[in-house]
């Protein structure tokens, strides 16, 4: 459920936080998924790793190499809201090594599997920057559909953008099997 023949997830530790603050404080790796573009201490990091990762309102895992366990990236599920089964769902493959590879459809497809045959959510939903066209376009081709867009809502580079909404639901997935990969 958790490993694909490239990859595998696993639980998020508070040992990743060197790991997930060399990422975090790469702007070209936050520009595309974070609203607040800032420099982070290491405290801070550890802080939220703990947070996450200790959290009962969210599921979060290191995407990993199976050929030496180096971690590539971190994908979760968070504001999971067990009674209205739904969740919301972010992924950054921080190792931009590992950009346009393929790796980001693989571990989504894990989390939305584990999300839907698992947790059984009814609703797996995600905001993305409009202008993130390499994101929106692997979000599509998994089986999420655009619910809307929250105009001028992201100031970025001296420029206002979108935030665009997508959601896949249970019985969409289950019916393209397992998403539209």
């Amino acid at each position: 459920m958790f490993k694909t023949e490239r990859i595998h997830l696993r639980k998020v530790m508070e040992s990743d936080a060197e790991t997930y603050y060399s990422w975090i404080n790469n702007l070209e790796v936050m520009e595309n998924t974070s609203p607040e573009l800032d420099v982070y201490t290491l405290n801070e990091t550890e802080q939220f790793i703990k947070n996450i990762a200790c959290s009962d309102k969210s599921k979060s895992y290191m995407i990993e190499l199976n050929e030496n366990s180096m971690p590539i990236g971190i994908v979760s599920l968070v504001n999971i809201d067990y009674k209205n089964r739904n969740a919301e769902c972010i992924i950054d493959i921080g190792n931009q090594n590992y950009w346009g590879s393929g790796y980001g459809s693989e571990a989504m497809g894990l989390l939305l599997n584990y999300g839907f045959k698992e947790l059984n959510l009814h609703k797996i939903y995600l905001r993305v920057f409009s202008f993130n066209e390499r994101a929106i376009n692997l979000y599509e081709k998994l089986g999420f559909d655009k619910e809307g867009e929250l105009k001028e809502h992201l100031f970025r580079n001296g420029e206002w953008h979108g935030i665009t909404c997508l959601a896949i639901f249970q019985t969409n997935f289950n019916l393209k099997g397992e998403g539209n990969r």
